[in-house]
């Protein structure tokens, strides 16, 4: 809802950067259509706007899942590649890093000739393992390790051993193209409609768990000032700027 992003950003006087794109659930419209065509419906948000508002779309972002890409999710990050080099606007993926989609990503945007530096594999920190994190990263992609605090329990990392994975791979000299952010139900649960209490029970820090947790863990580890700095500052900034 491009109008509730707009009346958010006015009150609260915060810059937000909206998408264009298509998330998981990939309209059946679109499992035929051709790469071009859905590119140029990304290309006109981006230099028109946004149904009809003129609020210009930041970035692109596009979604494959557990069991890799499929075909029509192929279709979409095609597109999402046609669109990035018309108009120069990073992409950002919904991943599954345990299956080590970001690999099948890099791989088509690759053959669509996509500056690899424009390109940002999210979700990451859903693995530990660091060789497949720092095989994409020596291909230019950015990674965000953006799924604070993440579950529980389960098929996953903790947030101690997700900020572990972090500081591993700052120390192996890739401080400089990772980002971290929250985006694991911080206030909402889709799957099970959690309620407000049993939210805060699970994070009582929201959207603060990263500055109170993350930011003293990854320091108890040696993180310097600096190392920070451009993890949450700096490398956020050169990602959008294409510097």
């Amino acid at each position: 809802d491009i109008r509730a992003i707009e009346q958010v950003s006015r009150e609260s006087g915060i810059n937000i950067i909206c998408a264009t794109g298509t998330w998981r659930d990939i309209p059946r419209a679109f499992h035929t259509a051709s790469p071009d065509h859905i590119a140029s419906l990304y290309i006109r948000e981006i230099e028109e706007g946004i149904e009809g508002t003129g609020i210009r779309a930041g970035i692109i972002k596009v979604a494959n899942d557990k069991g890799g890409v499929t075909p029509e999710g192929e279709i979409i990050l095609r597109a999402a590649a046609r669109a990035q080099k018309a108009t120069g606007v990073p992409i950002s993926t919904h991943t599954w890093a345990p299956e080590r989609v970001g690999e099948q990503q890099v791989r088509i945007f690759e053959e669509e000739g996509v500056e690899l530096d424009r390109v940002y594999i999210g979700h990451s920190n859903d693995t530990t393992d660091i060789d497949y994190l720092t095989g994409l990263l020596t291909k230019g992609v950015w990674i965000g390790l953006d799924r604070y605090p993440g579950p529980t329990a389960g098929e996953t990392p903790d947030w101690i051993a997700r900020t572990e994975t972090a500081k591993k791979l700052i120390d192996t000299g890739y401080g400089d193209q990772i980002m971290l952010a929250h985006d694991w139900n911080v206030t909402i649960n889709m799957a099970n409609r959690n309620t407000d209490h049993e939210r805060k029970l699970r994070n009582p820090d929201g959207y603060l768990f990263i500055t109170r947790n993350v930011i003293p863990k990854l320091k108890e580890l040696g993180a310097t000032d600096q190392e920070v700095q451009n993890i949450f500052v700096n490398n956020p900034k050169s990602f959008f700027e294409g510097s």
